[in-house]
């Protein structure tokens, strides 16, 4: 796939396309709004960073529209919060721990950090597209969603990569170490959002093994595998709408 090529045409299709209608308003029960304020944030970052490890030609005029959707999607939110009437926030400490370890190296680590970000994004957006029970939040969230559905394979193609030279032993590793630290983050998410993914009928462990079944199809990806579709798991004590 022609990544530019495509981060082009959304662009353009979002320039055609209005708005949701701010002015209906939205309601967010405070366990939610809270939560939404945390993800407006991590969206808020400006790039810079990414962009000045993304080397020139194609892939930085790329990663420049993929910053460009990210604070969109900040907006978005903030726009949402406006309408419901809630103020964002301007730090949250996981968005401060995520931003310090993406600059830690080069490259390589900061994408497989954002990829976790992105993994988690991805349960989080359709809990929320689906479990809010306000048009405007729908609306948003599915909104958001399509775009990070687009963003996992982008970072996934760029690290296939740069895991390419590495042996199969070193790679295994990597690959290892890389599952802990996203267990560690989606359980701190789930923890941290647990009362809003409560209200949006997503218990705690679903969150995670759902947050873990998407990584593992990412990882597929880099491999250079197809991703297999794996049934959905559900914890044996989960329950629909409340917590683990």
């Amino acid at each position: 796939m022609n990544w530019l090529r495509e981060f082009e045409a959304e662009a353009g299709r979002r320039r055609c396309r209005e708005d949701p209608p701010w002015v209906r308003g939205a309601r967010l029960h405070p366990d939610v709004a809270r939560s939404i304020q945390r993800f407006q944030v991590g969206e808020a970052g400006d790039g810079a960073n990414l962009i000045a490890k993304a080397g020139d030609g194609e892939y930085l005029a790329a990663v420049k529209l993929f910053v460009a959707e990210e604070q969109n999607h900040a907006r978005m939110l903030a726009e949402l919060l406006a309408a419901a009437g809630v103020p964002t926030i301007a730090t949250h400490w996981s968005d401060t721990v995520f931003v310090r370890l993406r600059r830690a190296l080069g490259l390589r680590l900061e994408l497989m950090v954002l990829l976790i970000a992105e993994v988690v994004a991805l349960r989080y957006y359709r809990a929320l597209r689906d479990g809010a029970g306000d048009p405007l939040v729908t609306q948003v969230a599915a909104r958001i969603l399509a775009d990070e559905e687009r963003h996992v394979p982008f970072h996934c193609h760029r690290l296939r990569i740069g895991f390419a030279d590495l042996p199969k032993p070193v790679r295994a590793a990597v690959f290892g170490a890389w599952r802990v630290l996203l267990l560690g983050v989606a359980v701190t998410v789930a923890a941290d959002h647990g009362p809003a993914l409560h209200r949006l009928g997503v218990g705690r462990l679903v969150f995670v093994a759902d947050v873990l079944t998407a990584f593992e199809a990412a990882l597929a990806r880099i491999r250079g595998e197809e991703p297999k579709p794996k049934p959905r798991y559900v914890p044996r004590r989960a329950r629909p709408r409340g917590l683990v």
